[in-house]
């Protein structure tokens, strides 16, 4: 490999990309030194670990089993980095392995003590005041042992099923008379709290269930024990000749529990004879297993993070009324506001319910709306967009649903509100075989005298009240003819059956989103060199696709300023001379997840700023339907500046991307208070009057 100052200008040079995998490892390193951070309050930081292993688990699931099938297969590498696969899993477990260990120090050594003096005690049972664990002891009677159920090994009862992300205890038992051992596994209950009540303290569940054994297995003496956890592949696949997606769908998910075993946590220092009883009974080899050298599935923090303890909480946060919402009680409703020009809204400094969801209720209740056409991709349980739907489809009006059936770890629930919509009489639309639908799309029609107008909502986040708390996320209303035009093409592409539409404005993957992009970075890059100054700005989750990047590379050897804003995986080298010398790559990660997509081109005074459900991965511009709009009115396109560059200042959750693959912590001068930007979000949102009283729908 070329060393970083003798790089070759050849722009498909491996050297100057990163791998995807390792990428994505060293965004999950940047949440973890959040529960590292003693500046954030005790609880997040227990919120931050948890967050961390859900992270891990489903990088496991689907990107660690995806590339251990393909490597099974025999295919290349497709990535510019082009690693070989098995470089690539080598290379994760040494990162797994090394960041679980910092996990580990992190919770024993730093964060556990401090709980404790909050007067939050997790501990061990051998750590147990005396009296403490007789009285678990009869709670493990009444409680725990009743829904225990032991499952040995021997003749006739062959290795049990694991199934995914459970807890279990692997043992070995024996007969003291006759001298037979047996192996057996009893599966720590998924319906018990993982940290029961001790007295003042608390107690791991498996240690409970560990230390009474003796009950469940009468008469036995249990020689050896070990607590592992095993996840499994959970990525499916639907072929593109699927002539039921709805059962397709439903076929699948009932064989993703049966997916093959892709990692085994154990406690560190296990028994090597029952780790070699597991592994087979899994068929899994070393390289699979990771042990643990502490607290085994750090997602038990989450029940921590929950306690009613707000002094070690970061301070609430209720989002406020958009600006041009305020009042709410103005004649017309919100489509009247939109008619009076476009609205742009930022989640969860502005609110869910006042906006998007008020804009669907509004909508379904109005007597002059005669259709609505909706996209679902993930959506929860307390959503008020589904009821409006409903009530809109009782009511008469011709409502749409295209509800995304593979939306990953929702389609069970999807499915759910997908049945629920129908019986209800809204027309569901799965999507098509091949492509998932990401775009985040409403479109309304409404008469109004002797015409009818459409009005659209364009989002980057989904239609999910509760995660739109907790992610950033942007969302445009608007009523101009050539965007909503462009959105009704769309859906009538996705429910009818027509070629794909030629757009007037928008950018819409698969068939022209990767291109459009790249013709506006090309257009900014040639401008520069006849004189007019060019500037590009990117605000994404993921930033990987090859011919893109290559575009911001001929544009930063022509001299543009390149700043990304790059959540999660950045698959390319900022710095390296004469190819992205002035490319900078920021990361954010705090107390809410960056979600938004933004980008912006400028050139001389020419400045075009969009915004959409896409990231510039090859399953966003390939294998998704996404919607990238653009926002022409200026003090709105300001908005969008403003928020990558209040990212872009961030000097407290800001991270940097270096030519040497490192991410270093942005730090602010000496002397200065470091600058949060959700904080400074937060405050602007904040300042705003307080929104008149309205009624609900």
């Amino acid at each position: 490999m070329a060393t970083v100052g003798s790089l070759p200008r050849d722009l498909s040079d491996p050297a100057l990309y990163v791998n995807r995998e390792f990428s994505w490892l060293d965004f999950n390193a940047r949440v973890l030194a959040l529960a590292a951070d003693h500046s954030q309050p005790l609880l997040e930081r227990c919120k931050f670990l948890a967050i961390f292993s859900s992270n891990l688990d489903e990088f496991f699931m689907v990107r660690v089993a995806g590339v251990m099938d393909a490597l099974e297969a025999g295919r290349p590498s497709s990535t510019p980095d082009q690693l070989p696969r098995d470089e690539v899993l080598a290379g994760i477990r040494e990162r797994v392995l090394e960041l679980v260990d910092l996990q580990a120090s992190v919770w024993r050594d730093d964060v556990r003590p401090a709980l404790a003096a909050e007067g939050i005690v997790i501990t061990n049972i051998d750590e147990l005041p005396d009296g403490a664990e007789e009285d678990l002891r009869g709670r493990f009677e009444r409680e725990i042992e009743p829904v225990l159920i032991p499952l040995a090994v021997g003749p006739g009862l062959p290795f049990p099923y694991i199934s995914g992300l459970a807890l279990n205890l692997g043992l070995t038992v024996r007969d003291p008379e006759s001298g037979e051992s047996r192996f057996a596994r009893v599966k720590v209950p998924r319906m018990m709290p993982r940290l029961v009540r001790a007295g003042d303290m608390l107690v791991p569940v498996e240690q409970v269930i560990s230390s009474n054994l003796g009950q469940v297995f009468p008469g036995m003496e249990i020689t050896r024990r070990v607590l592992f956890r095993v996840t499994r592949d959970a990525d499916f696949s639907i072929s593109d000749e699927a002539d039921d997606l709805l059962n397709a769908v439903e076929r699948e998910l009932s064989r993703r529990r049966f997916g093959g075993p892709v990692r085994v946590e154990v406690e560190a220092r296990s028994s090597n004879t029952l780790l070699e009883e597991i592994k087979e009974g899994l068929g899994v080899t070393d390289a699979e297993v990771y042990p643990i050298s502490s607290l085994l599935d750090h997602t038990a923090l989450w029940q921590v993070a929950g306690f009613d303890r707000p002094d070690l909480k970061d301070r609430p946060w209720e989002p406020r009324v958009p600006s041009r919402l305020i009042g709410g009680g103005d004649e017309g409703g919100m489509l009247a506001e939109i008619r009076r020009g476009d609205i742009l809204v930022h989640h969860p400094y502005d609110s869910f319910e006042a906006s998007v969801a008020r804009f669907v209720q509004e909508a379904a209740d109005d007597p002059d709306v005669v259709t609505i056409e909706q996209t679902l991709y993930r959506t929860s349980g307390d959503t008020p967009i589904v009821p409006a739907l409903i009530r809109a489809a009782e009511r008469g009006k011709g409502t749409v649903c295209l509800v995304e059936l593979k939306a990953r770890f929702d389609e069970e629930q999807n499915i759910r509100w997908a049945k629920a919509l129908e019986r209800a009489g809204v027309h569901v639309v799965y999507g098509l075989p091949g492509l998932k639908t990401h775009a985040k799309l409403c479109l309304v029609v409404r008469r109004e005298g002797n015409r009818l107008r459409r009005y659209a909502h364009i989002g980057t986040g989904n239609y999910h009240p509760t995660t739109a708390r907790l992610y950033t996320d942007v969302g445009l209303f608007t009523c101009r003819e050539d965007v909503v035009d462009d959105v009704a093409d769309l859906f009538n592409y996705l429910t009818g059956f027509a070629r794909p539409p030629e757009y007037r404005q928008a950018l819409v993957a698969p068939e022209h989103l990767r291109d459009g992009l790249i013709d506006e970075i090309d257009r900014v890059t040639a401008r520069h060199g006849q004189g007019h100054p060019g500037h590009i700005r990117m605000k994404l989750n993921s930033m990987i696709d090859g011919r893109i990047i290559e575009a911001l590379f001929r544009a930063s050897q022509a001299g543009v300023p390149v700043e990304m804003c790059v959540r999660g995986i950045c698959g390319f080298l900022p710095g390296i001379p004469g190819v992205s010398d002035s490319i900078r790559v920021t990361s954010v990660v705090g107390r809410f997840l960056e979600h938004s997509r933004i980008f912006v081109f400028s050139s001389g005074d020419d400045r075009r700023a969009l915004t959409g459900s896409a990231d510039l991965m090859a399953r966003n511009l390939d294998d998704r339907v996404d919607l990238v709009a653009r926002v022409d009115d200026e003090a709105l396109a300001d908005e969008l500046v403003g928020i990558v560059d209040v990212m872009l200042a961030d000097t407290a959750n800001a991270w940097r991307l270096h030519p040497d693959r490192s991410w270093q912590r942005v730090l602010p001068p000496d002397g200065e208070e470091p600058f949060s930007s959700q904080d400074a979000l937060m405050d602007r949102a904040a300042s705003r009057p307080e929104a008149t009283p309205r009624d609900d729908r």
